[in-house]
């Protein structure tokens, strides 16, 4: 049986698709039920992680017509901005774009680009410095509402999967690829990839995405817009752009690394099953999804694993009980001079997600947690799950990080789903087709 994306369009529109998430479709699988073409129109696939290959083109007014001829440089919180392209000479606007991995001149080590981009979703206040051609300085403060214009460009995105990561000397070795220095030898394993629910992985021969494929950005619309930066055949990953002011500061923000602060997004992409080849790919499962290891040093795998050491018969959620957290205050870093109520040192000093952990009552909030498992090296036991491990070298190697949060991910393809039942979203057909 063969099925057009047409057909499966007027299906949502008339409300009878069938759409499942990646997950539920694998799950199907492993309980042995026989999943036929006729049996769903559309599964949904997500991927949440490290994506530094993002950018926002930004376009705010900051002064009246006439204060200043144009702008050359720009700090949003510190983060720089390159002005340009359009000089938009003596309008008092200012058009620019920004790095998700840019550091900020007054917190390099911990504020980024990617934490701009969440604290500008979360309507916060933000401190805008201009400086002119004619060396003016101009400041403002701005919000979410001040913004008239903001896309984001990801050049590198939504990758088929990356690699596992160990350090197989005796050294230590500052990389995006952990949140401390990465101790070696085989002291632990850092990865990346969602595995069986990632877009690339239930797509492999790109015969569905395309130039063109509406997708979800961080829970905004997008567009797949061609390949990626340093694509190939056995590690793809795409380029793609959506509204920026519409995203979900949920999905996306800052994760600090030993090497500074990262970008985190979360892409979703619906593929149309439209015949026996597209199915037969959607139903791989983690067991069959290579992860290739390599060494920090240099980057080129020596071995390989498979995606279910990582995500089956493992906890996707970091469990928390502060119950446990009784001990002496030697054994917590001072949360600060003003407010002296205990936290887990491991919050305080190693939790790449660390921005976000607290609410507005300053206290722990799991809701935006990545899941990553830093925390469990908490000498109290506050924080539980089993992450996996892996065999290397007659050595049972534990997972030391995740820098891919499946939890998440397969939160962003519920809502997806969600999104196609309800009418809201439709599949579009490729413009034009994408080779690897």
């Amino acid at each position: 049986m063969k099925k057009t994306i047409d057909e499966i369009n007027k299906k949502i529109k008339s409300g009878t698709a069938v759409v499942l998430t990646a997950e539920e479709l694998c799950q199907r699988v492993r309980n042995g039920e026989t999943i036929k073409v006729e049996d769903v129109d559309v599964v949904t696939t997500a991927t949440r992680g490290l994506m530094s290959g993002t950018t926002v083109f930004f376009s705010i007014k900051v002064a009246e017509a006439g204060v200043f001829h144009k702008a050359k440089k720009i700090l949003l919180n510190g983060v720089p901005g390159f002005v340009g392209p359009c000089p938009n000479e003596r309008l008092g606007m200012v058009e620019f774009e920004v790095f998700g991995p840019a550091k900020s001149e007054d917190k390099p080590k911990t504020y980024g680009g990617g934490h701009l981009f969440r604290d500008i979703l979360e309507n916060k206040p933000i401190n805008c410095v201009i400086t002119t051609i004619e060396d003016k300085t101009i400041e403002k403060e701005i919000y979410k509402d001040d913004i008239e214009f903001a896309k984001m460009i990801a050049t590198r995105n939504s990758f088929k999967n990356y690699m596992a990561f160990t350090n197989l000397k005796n050294d230590l070795v500052k990389t995006i690829f952990h949140v401390r220095d990465f101790p070696g030898p085989l002291k632990g394993l850092t990865i990346s990839g969602c595995g069986e629910i990632n877009p690339l992985e239930k797509d492999p021969n790109l015969a569905t995405i395309g130039i063109g494929t509406r997708i979800l950005v961080n829970n905004s619309v997008g567009y797949i817009i061609g390949k990626g930066t340093r694509s190939s055949t056995t590690k793809p990953n795409l380029s793609l752009f959506a509204d920026f002011l519409k995203m979900d500061p949920h999905y996306l923000g800052g994760f600090i690394t030993s090497d500074g602060p990262e970008m985190i997004n979360s892409i979703a992409v619906p593929i149309p099953v439209l015949n026996e080849s597209i199915l037969n790919n959607l139903k791989r499962t983690d067991e069959t999804i290579e992860l290739p290891i390599a060494d920090i040093h240099d980057r080129v795998p020596f071995m390989s694993s498979n995606y279910a050491k990582v995500w089956q018969n493992t906890d996707l959620v970091i469990k928390v009980n502060f119950d446990l957290c009784n001990q002496p205050r030697s054994l917590c870093i001072p949360w600060s001079e003003v407010n002296k109520r205990r936290r887990p040192c491991i919050i305080l000093d190693l939790c790449p997600m660390r921005p976000y952990m607290y609410n507005e009552n300053n206290e722990y909030d799991t809701k935006n947690c990545f899941h990553c498992g830093t925390c469990l090296s908490c000498p109290l036991g506050v924080f539980t799950a089993n992450i996996g491990s892996i065999e290397i070298k007659n050595k049972e190697v534990p997972i030391v990080l995740r820098q891919s949060d499946r939890c998440t991910a397969i939160k962003l393809s519920l809502s997806l789903k969600n999104k196609i039942l309800q009418g809201e979203f439709f599949l579009t057909k490729p413009l034009e087709t994408i080779k690897l």
